[in-house]
């Protein structure tokens, strides 16, 4: 499961630079300072959850019960947070109206806020 964990990553991390570096030039020329602001908290957020997974999975007194929750709570968590609000910062590119999946932003703040959580309660109960 920590190859898993890390590998998955490493992969939320290279997306995270390679969306960030095509906000930064591509995206720069079609969208408002607040859409390219709003895609780079998606890009931000989805970069502080790879090096989340990534410190997850070099923890070795953790549970693998507990790494296997906060793996899928945060994967499912970029994806509903960071990925409606890269849709969202860039609808006016679209025919499309993303604003209808709008409700999963919280959801998948809430998830990450969960992930978190669970390291902190796995912290907590476990024994010195």
């Amino acid at each position: 499961m920590d190859k898993k964990i890390i590998s998955t990553g490493a992969i939320f991390g290279m997306l995270a630079i390679i969306l960030g570096a095509f906000g930064a030039h591509a995206l720069k020329k079609v969208l408002s300072m607040e859409e390219l602001s709003t895609f780079e908290t998606g890009v931000r957020y989805q970069m502080y959850h790879a090096l989340f997974l990534m410190f997850i999975g070099m923890i070795n007194e953790m549970s693998q019960k507990a790494k296997k929750t906060i793996y899928y709570l945060v994967i499912f968590g970029v994806f509903f947070f960071s990925g409606s609000i890269y849709l969202l910062a860039t609808n006016s590119l679209t025919a499309f109206d993303f604003k209808i999946i709008g409700f999963v932003t919280p959801i998948g703040g809430l998830l990450l806020i969960l992930a978190w959580g669970t390291l902190l309660l796995n912290y907590f109960s476990k024994k010195s």
